[in-house]
């Protein structure tokens, strides 16, 4: 484990390497799994606008799922997480012509036409955090249906997974916490010479 400030890292998410591979992958993360992308209460008012100005651009099924059960479902006590359809598909998924799904929220916030990118827990996928007394705990969830095509990327590519996901990192913990994270990868990789 790897220690950056309130954050406890597993030593893989230093050692990993790894780079979304979308034409591979199809955006699999976005529409397999048994439950919806884990949300922070203070992002749930930000998914219900989106919701509200971008449900032209989601699927049928979405739009009345959403309507039926709400964008966000759970509590304080078990999480929240965004509701999905029967298929697992996360309510925000829009596919391309080539069936990629894609977030309807990145799409727009790239576009210019929304100001928020995408949950932070989506932003960060493949690493998965949880908050416990005070500390984050990170561990890279490597889930060989959704990553692999990623980690044959990143191999290929020589892209380390803590690179690959600065921007997300960044944005959840600023950028001294960031520099200060990659020089305790540094200093994982040059211990098992990786």
């Amino acid at each position: 484990m790897i220690r950056v400030h309130d954050v406890i890292l597993s030593e893989d998410i230093a050692t990993a390497k790894f780079a979304c591979n979308l034409n591979r992958c199809k955006g699999a993360c976005c529409v397999v799994g048994d439950a919806g992308a884990p949300v922070s209460k203070d992002e749930i008012p930000v998914l219900r606008k989106a919701f509200k100005e971008l449900k032209d651009r989601l699927n049928p099924e979405a739009v009345s799922k959403a309507e039926e059960l709400g964008v966000v479902q759970g509590d304080t006590k078990s999480g929240y997480e965004i509701t999905c359809i029967e298929s697992g598909e996360c309510i925000f998924v829009q596919k391309d012509e080539h069936g990629v799904a894609t977030c309807a929220i990145q799409s727009a916030y790239y576009e210019g036409d929304f100001t928020w990118e995408k949950p932070i827990s989506c932003h960060l996928y493949p690493v998965r955090l949880k908050h416990i007394a005070g500390f984050d705990y990170a561990n890279f969830e490597y889930i060989p249906e959704l990553c692999s095509a990623g980690c044959r990327r990143g191999e290929d590519e020589g892209i380390f997974l803590a690179d690959f996901l600065k921007t997300a990192l960044v944005r959840r913990y600023g950028e001294k916490w960031y520099t200060d994270f990659l020089n305790a990868c540094k200093e994982v990789r040059n211990s098992i010479n990786v």
